[in-house]
């Protein structure tokens, strides 16, 4: 091959060999983030650290000088003896207020009508001082069907002492328990979740209050004429 011949070759392979070298460059390149731009991604993480301690700062006086609410919460002031005495004339009969000072507190005191059973009733509410609760519920009207309704058709497990008097306890099996007294014209019956000790306590003033009010005396129902 002459000189000429050589060169030419030379000078053909010379381009790709430089694009070889080019791309070769290309693939080495990095990108460059400017300096400005950095120092802000540096700084973001310290920057939301104080933006947070400055809002606490802000905020913790207000809340110091908002404290929550007490645990025990909102009670109802439910005057029982004044509604009871209230109920009266309507009920015909002295509807049962039991004196149990600040260990019992009611949270509802009503006369209903009976007018989805047919047994008007005089009923109280009660939340006991281990937090549980117990319902009063008092009639001139009883009836076997309506103790079952009122007991959730509860057994009969036995008696109970309270205020000198023998109540029927009835236990569902499921926490919940009843307690009947049939006394001076009415039967009451206390029902709830709370520990006998506190149905004893509630029943005792019970017994009290009935003790305290005129009895009922309930007419006999006439006689057919024969």
């Amino acid at each position: 091959m002459s000189e000429k011949q050589e060169t030419t070759a030379q000078n053909r392979s010379a381009p790709g060999q430089a694009s070889t070298g080019e791309t070769s460059g290309q693939a080495a390149i990095r990108p460059v983030i400017p300096a400005a731009a950095a120092k802000r991604a540096n700084a973001s993480v310290p920057g939301m650290i104080i933006a947070l301690v400055v809002s606490i700062a802000a905020f913790l006086p207000i809340v110091l000088m908002n404290p929550a609410p007490k645990t025990d919460g909102f009670h109802p002031d439910i005057n029982v003896s004044a509604i009871a005495k209230n109920a009266t004339d309507v009920a015909g009969f002295t509807p049962v207020a039991p004196e149990t000072g600040d260990t019992f507190r009611p949270n509802y005191a009503r006369w209903e009508s009976g007018t989805a059973n047919g047994v008007p009733t005089w009923e109280v509410g009660y939340l006991t001082p281990k937090e549980s609760f117990i319902g009063l519920v008092q009639t001139r009207q009883a009836n076997p069907t309506w103790l079952l309704q009122q007991t959730k058709n509860a057994q009969i497990t036995g008696a109970r002492s309270a205020g000198d008097k023998d109540w029927e306890l009835r236990d569902t099996g499921k926490g919940e328990k009843s307690m009947i007294l049939a006394y001076r014209g009415t039967t009451v019956v206390l029902s709830g979740t709370a520990q006998l000790d506190e149905f004893t306590v509630l029943a005792t003033a019970v017994v009290h209050s009935l003790d305290g009010n005129p009895e009922v005396i309930i007419a006999p129902s006439a006689s057919p004429t024969p």
